[in-house]
């Protein structure tokens, strides 16, 4: 009895997971910023009506303000998805002085203008700006230009540190005199990614975290209103009705959704004043509407961002890109978890907006366009420039240029002679006795063509 052997059809190329394709990343990021966007849009109108209808009579001023930086954005994000790596490497520099520039111009009387005692704005013509978000993309594109022009010296803590660290520690201190100890803790993050991605040995981490604490400390013994708030993280019970009214009534608001949230639109905390409940607070109107679905969906819709950014970082074969990709996803996803952070009351209240959901014009602005920026690094890791060789017609309906990576250049080892190996050694012609021309030697080909 013989046995007949049975061909075993196997699946056509499917050994790969959908998280090993050369485009998952630039997926990734697409889906994440475009849903977060969407259900931000959609927050700020359901968390600002009460507001807005009490102060400009009209249910939709604030959401009309934030459709407008949202059709602002886009344009945005297509530029920093269209422009190559090359050409953010050369804004390094001219973002970084420009920042410095409007950093310092905030804070002079007259030109910058202060809102609920903060002198954070500059006024553009019919628009506002925050000088501060401009600073934390510039401080990303400047610390990678530098880091990957000192990465022969970066075995030296002297290299590694200066004058990177007191930079940022500049930009850091301008930001903490509007005041704004939030958005300073945004540009330790950019250092820290920045830091963490070169291979920083563990004795800088520290040594440089301990520096942020005694600090922050410090700052927080200085300003009352900060040490108010650190004294409610302390004891939660204290001062309900002043300083702990915002943190006790958001924490209320979150956890009284549920698991599928009271409703779109339905929610009982704008109703009852919850401050700044379409920019700081806005997690927890989506807590108390979406309930703990809803929490979830935004938690996954950042956590894929990270892993998209990270992946970014580490499959780009620029080490400038591979810098700016995790600078930027600790400065995005990190000011997500500070946020979340003291809206759950895991974490000290800090101010800081929720990335691309809270209503802010400038913040939305520049993060939507480093997200694009980072889509462009995506494109450019080498197999998915490979598969994007070949554009189809969305491509050619963005006018979105294929990415060319540029070729590395081959090393050729020198021998002791002198002469390249791999290179044919060129005879110099020999001179005849009593002429002043060179003999005609055969060369390889001569003889070649003899033979």
């Amino acid at each position: 009895m013989t046995a007949t052997a049975t061909a075993r059809t196997e699946p056509a190329d499917d050994s790969s997971s959908l998280l090993d394709r050369p485009l998952t990343s630039l997926h990734l990021i697409l889906v994440s910023t475009g849903l977060l966007l969407g259900l931000g849009l959609v927050m700020v109108l359901s968390a600002s009506m009460v507001k807005s209808y009490q102060e400009t009579g009209s249910a939709y001023s604030v959401f009309t303000g934030q459709a407008v930086w949202v059709a602002l954005a886009v344009p945005a994000f297509w530029l920093g998805v269209r422009l190559p790596p090359r050409v953010y490497r050369r804004l390094a520099y001219p973002a970084l002085l420009l920042s410095l520039v409007l950093l310092a111009a905030v804070l002079v009387p007259g030109v910058g203008i202060a809102v609920n005692g903060a002198q954070r704005w500059l006024d553009i013509g019919p628009l506002q700006m925050q000088p501060a978000e401009l600073a934390k993309l510039a401080l990303a594109l400047w610390g990678a230009d530098l880091l990957v022009r000192k990465q022969r010296l970066l075995g030296r803590a002297r290299h590694l540190l200066m004058p990177l660290v007191p930079v940022a520690a500049l930009m850091a201190a301008l930001v903490v005199l509007e005041p704004d100890l939030g958005t300073s803790l945004c540009f330790a993050m950019v250092l820290f990614g920045l830091l963490w991605t070169v291979g920083a040995p563990g004795r800088i981490f520290g040594g440089l975290l301990g520096l942020a604490a005694v600090a922050a400390a410090a700052l927080a013994l200085v300003e009352p209103y900060r040490l108010a708030r650190v004294a409610h993280f302390l004891d939660p019970t204290a001062d309900p009705t002043g300083t702990g009214f915002q943190p006790l009534l958001g924490l209320s608001s979150l956890s009284s959704g549920g698991l599928f949230g009271v409703g779109l639109g339905q929610g009982r905390a704008k109703w009852l004043n919850l401050p700044e409940a379409h920019t700081d607070y806005i997690f927890a109107v989506i807590g108390e509407e979406l309930g703990l679905i809803g929490s979830l969906v935004v938690l996954l819709l950042y956590a894929a961002l990270a892993y998209a950014g990270l992946r970014v970082a580490r499959r780009s074969a620029d080490p400038f890109g591979r810098l700016v990709a995790a600078a930027v996803t600790v400065w995005v996803v990190g000011q997500a978890v500070l946020n979340i952070g003291y809206v759950s009351g895991m974490l000290p209240v800090t101010g800081v907006p929720l990335p691309l959901i809270s209503a802010g014009g400038t913040s939305l602005l520049v993060t939507v366009f480093a997200l694009g920026m980072l889509t462009s690094f995506a494109r450019y890791e080498p197999d998915a420039a490979a598969q994007l060789a070949q554009r189809g017609r969305m491509a050619k309906l963005l006018r979105m240029p294929a990415p060319r990576v540029p070729r590395e250049r081959r090393r050729r080892r020198v021998d002791r002679s002198g002469d390249r190996a791999g290179r044919r050694v060129t005879v110099p012609p020999a001179k005849t006795a009593g002429s002043g021309r060179p003999s005609r030697q055969p060369g390889p080909r001569r003889e070649a063509r003899h033979r």
